[in-house]
This record gives structure tokens, sequence and C-alpha cells, in this order.
């Protein structure tokens, strides 16, 4: 899997998860614990996506 495809599907999967914990914190019964895990997940991917742009930027420059 080539860089730019593989961050694309990590911003997927970042999108899923904002859709995911908005359509949770619309239920009248929130499960704080299950949205505290999902924003844990979706901070994770966002790590790993700033990370391989920056070696990605990294790699440009060389």
């Amino acid at each position: 899997m080539s860089m730019q495809s593989h961050l694309a599907e990590l911003e997927r999967r970042h999108m899923a998860l904002e859709r995911e914990i908005e359509k949770e914190e619309l239920h009248p019964s929130v499960d704080e614990l299950k949205v505290h895990e999902l924003k844990r997940r979706k901070l994770v991917l966002k790590d790993e996506i700033a990370k391989l742009r920056h070696t990605a930027e990294k790699e440009m420059v060389h």
C-alpha cells in the first residue's frame, strides 16, 4: 500500500469515528465510556496521520 493510499484510509477511518461520536452524543442516554473510547481512537488516528504527513513532507524535501 502506498503512503498516499494509507493516509487516505486513515483519514477515512478518522471521519468515520467522528460521525460515530456525533451519533453517540445525540442519543438520550449517552454512553460516556463508549464516547471516550471513540475519541481516544480518533486521537490515535490523528497522531498517526500527522506523523505520516510529516514523513511525506520530509521525503519531498530530499
